[in-house]
């Protein structure tokens, strides 16, 4: 299915790029995920660009502010999304989440595909990333519904306890992502709806894709019978 819609994008000598923002635990990640298998295309997560703390003790890499977006490295990001958008091969650098560091010596050869789907809480926060994108997209979802997901995440994907959880979001989660994150809602020039079904953000993006031209109007993704 994916290399039949692929085929139905115009012929852009670079890729379409397409960024979505949105607070922790808003589905984001989902429908980025989503769209990059539907469009056979790239799935850009700016996670890995967190910077090496390795030069701090253990114990204080684990008390950094983690949803800062000075804790990401934002030119690196810059560079590498402008290359990709450009046609061009990047190598993108490999993050240890369980240490906090980069690495070291190795590195993630990304092409650009058809298709690039940037991810990340930040991606409509930093100035240098908005004329990159064909498309700037927002998900915006209740806070009580972003922390029960972080939370169901965090326990069953990292082995973390409930209260650690809780007091991480009221410290630092909540108070960035109404400082940095839903501000950043204002670049989006599509805004959805957190708490709809997959299928239906999927078909709103694909649908806005299609009114700037950046997907031919005729040919719709086949339906699961055609898969």
């Amino acid at each position: 299915m994916s290399e039949a819609f692929a085929s139905t994008m115009h012929p852009h000598a670079a890729p379409v790029v397409i960024g979505i923002g949105g607070c922790s635990g808003s589905g984001k990640t989902w429908v980025a995920r989503e769209l990059a298998r539907m469009l056979a295309g790239t799935h850009f997560p700016l996670d890995h660009y967190y910077r090496d703390l390795s030069h701090l003790p253990p114990e204080q890499r684990d008390q950094q502010d983690f949803d800062d977006p000075e804790t990401l490295e934002s030119d690196l990001i810059t560079k590498h999304i402008a290359d990709l958008a450009k046609g061009r091969p990047i190598d993108r650098p490999l993050y240890d989440f369980s240490t906090h560091t980069r690495v070291a010596d190795a590195t993630e050869r990304i092409e650009p595909g058809r298709v690039l789907v940037v991810d990340g809480i930040f991606a409509l926060h930093y100035d240098s990333l908005l004329p990159l994108y064909d498309l700037a997209i927002y998900v915006d979802t209740p806070d009580d519904i972003c922390f029960a997901r972080r939370l169901a995440r965090d326990i069953s994907e990292r082995g973390r306890t409930p209260e650690s959880i809780a007091t991480q979001y009221a410290a630092t989660v909540r108070p960035m992502a109404e400082k940095y994150v839903r501000p950043s809602a204002k670049h989006a020039g599509l805004v959805l709806d957190g708490t709809a079904a997959l299928d239906r953000l999927v078909e709103q993006v694909l649908s806005e894709l299609r009114r700037r031209h950046l997907l031919t109007a005729h040919l719709l993704p086949p339906g699961p019978s055609e898969s």
